[in-house]
């Protein structure tokens, strides 16, 4: 593992930290998350909890930052409601964050020891879903096209 530690973007945590405060109500919505685009835009979105499961706020987000317009993201951030302050992403939105965005920053660890590192350092060895999808030029030799 290479992990590099790049500046904590404090503006980030105080954005995912706005939202979880005056966002997040009840079992629903427990948890914020912001993250910053290419282009310096701030998107932010909180979860959506049910029994059945339901997506993370980071998966929320990717959704919400398509529907901007913002297809590169740079760092991101998931704090929870109630002050629980940064939470790390769980192992369903690593593998999603490191597929959609590999060059991804996460912004994790305690309020006393906040860091920024890449997705990639918080899973290690990952299996990225487009090395295994067949291309067309597979997909023909084999006769699935």
């Amino acid at each position: 593992m290479t992990t590099q530690t790049d500046r904590v973007d404090d503006e980030l945590i105080r954005a995912a930290a706005h939202i979880a405060g005056t966002r997040c109500r009840g079992d629903n919505h427990t948890m914020a998350a912001a993250a910053r685009a290419g282009d310096g835009r701030i998107v932010t979105a909180v979860n959506a909890y049910h029994f059945t499961g339901g997506p993370c706020a980071e998966l929320v987000l990717i959704g919400t930052a398509a529907a901007q317009g913002v297809y590169d993201l740079d760092t991101i951030v998931a704090v929870g409601d109630r002050d629980r302050g940064v939470v790390p992403p769980c192992g369903r939105c690593r593998q999603v964050l490191a597929d959609y965005f590999p060059a991804l920053k996460v912004i994790v660890g305690t309020s006393t020891s906040l860091r920024t590192i890449s997705i990639t350092d918080l899973l290690p060895e990952t299996y990225i879903w487009a090395d295994h999808q067949l291309g067309t030029e597979d997909s023909a030799a084999l006769g699935t096209s």
